[in-house]
């Protein structure tokens, strides 16, 4: 218990502070919510590419399978335009979509900042070679780029408007028209600082301004990959989660740029039929680490079902349908999982014993790599699946870890049913004894 009292007090006194700034900061809800708006985009994007390359064999003799793949081959530039417009273009939807979200965090005019930022990207991001915009940034390699040009545009406008540096039109001038006005000057001042710094880059350095950026965090991007850093980042989630505070929202609002450059790059890879370079996407953490949410509850969800607590079981057959769909809260708060001890050691441990298995699964290739970005809501069955281009591996592993993880609760489980259960007998001795009538049973 001593360790467990230390290791809450350095949550709710250290950790759990810090956790919650930043997790309230601006910038850092904007990137996640930015990232949320792109999130239907790509998820669509990532079905169409494996809908352009069937999970066959090329010399199958399947009847389905051989249909699909004909008709895959048949109409593949058609089928992949839908690709070419969201995953192929999802930096812009971030970019436009963080821009968006930071204005109105300052309480800015929301669709001018967004589309000063997505010009900054652009300007940053595709040159015209041809008569056309070159795109080759346009996907995950400009994520970051994205992230750097939202924040420089409307910081930008944000400070302009701080010292005045604008053109306001007189109250009579339709809003519409005023607010076109005042963003003339970021416009202008984009053009004279953002442009030149990329001509110089390629002039000087045959490279645009998302070559560098990705430079810079590619030892982040690479460090990410690494089972130390999976283990260090789902730690944080599940002692936040703890803690009380919503761990996931935290910690995948800072993960969301390398989870969709690793995705981009895994796609990027997987159509030119080299071998697919990054472990670390945002199905391998939500459908091998998490598997029913959080804490990867749904092994607790499904022991609850069957649970002697009339507490326990309650909430278990209430949150059976959502845990399949990786929702949790109900579980978190319900139980509670929060600030209990007895179900610590589950709670924060199954995920990195997950973790391990499935780096070690994926890694060596027994599993396939995530090429697909998943709803997170998917069951982990259909979502490890879906992810990797519908294969079975997946689903093996994500059964095996599931039961596993029923056996890492069990344990704790039976300690905390068994709290309960007495808890309730007690409960319902007192309410026997309070209904029983005054004098009852007395002789005559």
């Amino acid at each position: 218990m001593k360790l467990y009292d230390s290791i809450i007090k350095i949550v709710e006194g250290k950790i759990a502070p810090i956790a919650v700034k930043v997790g309230n900061q601006k910038h850092i809800r904007a990137m996640r919510d930015g990232f949320i708006v792109a999130m239907p985009f790509i998820i669509v994007g990532s079905f169409m590419l494996v809908f352009a390359f069937p999970p066959f064999a090329e010399d199958t003799q399947n009847t389905f399978g051989r249909a699909w793949l004909d008709f895959a081959a048949a109409n593949f530039d058609n089928i992949m335009l839908p690709y070419e417009m969201t995953m192929g273009l999802m930096a812009i939807f971030v970019s436009m979509g963080i821009g968006y979200s930071l204005a109105r965090a300052y309480n800015m005019d929301g669709i001018t900042s967004a589309s000063l930022s997505l010009m900054t990207f652009l300007v940053a991001s595709a040159p015209v070679a041809d008569g056309a915009l070159s795109t080759s940034h346009l996907s995950g390699t400009g994520i970051f780029t994205s992230v750097i040009s939202a924040f420089f545009s409307v910081e930008l406008i944000r400070i302009l408007n701080k010292y005045n540096v604008t053109i306001r039109l007189p109250e009579q001038v339709p809003p519409a028209i005023a607010r076109s006005f005042e963003i003339l000057i970021p416009v202008l001042f984009v053009f004279l600082t953002v442009y030149p710094l990329s001509l110089f880059f390629q002039s000087q350095y045959e490279m645009l301004i998302p070559d560098l950026v990705l430079e810079m965090f590619r030892p982040l991007v690479s460090a990410s990959n690494s089972l130390p850093a999976i283990i260090g980042a789902l730690l944080l989630c599940q002692l936040l989660w703890f803690a009380g505070i919503h761990g996931a929202a935290i910690v995948v609002g800072l993960l969301s740029p390398i989870f969709l450059t690793n995705i981009g790059a895994n796609q990027e890879a997987f159509l030119a039929g080299e071998p697919i370079p990054n472990v670390f996407t945002q199905p391998f953490w939500d459908f091998y680490i998490f598997i029913g949410g959080s804490g990867a509850t749904l092994a607790l969800v499904i022991l609850m079902v069957f649970s002697k607590s009339i507490h326990l079981r309650s909430l278990g057959r209430m949150s059976v349908v959502p845990g399949f769909f990786q929702i949790n809260e109900p579980v978190i708060f319900g139980s509670p999982l929060v600030l209990n001890p007895t179900m610590f050691i589950p709670f924060i441990f199954a995920p990195v014993i997950n973790a391990i298995i499935a780096y070690t699964a994926v890694h060596t290739g027994i599993v396939g790599m995530a090429v697909s970005q998943t709803a997170w809501t998917a069951p982990a069955l259909l979502g490890a699946s879906w992810g990797t281009g519908w294969t079975l591996s997946p689903v093996l592993l994500v059964i095996g870890l599931l039961i596993m993880d029923i056996f890492i609760y069990l344990p704790f489980f039976k300690m905390f049913e068994k709290q309960l259960v007495e808890e309730e007998s007690k409960i319902e001795k007192s309410s026997d004894k309070s209904a029983t009538p005054a004098g009852e049973g007395a002789t005559a």
